[in-house]
């Protein structure tokens, strides 16, 4: 029950600071979206050293 009322209240604090600071909300999409490309590019460099 904890663990769902926890769930529940960082869902809710992630909505409330996308509503009241969108830029500090596209800073954060921005940073995964860039953390995605920098794993992307490790994985594809890693798969060609192996020469799969």
């Amino acid at each position: 029950m904890v663990k769902k009322v926890l769930t529940w209240g960082g869902i809710a604090f992630l909505v409330y600071y996308l509503v009241t600071n969108p830029g500090g909300a596209a800073n954060v999409v921005t940073g995964a979206l860039h953390w995605l490309r920098n794993a992307g590019n490790s994985l594809g460099a890693f798969l060609n050293q192996i020469h799969l």
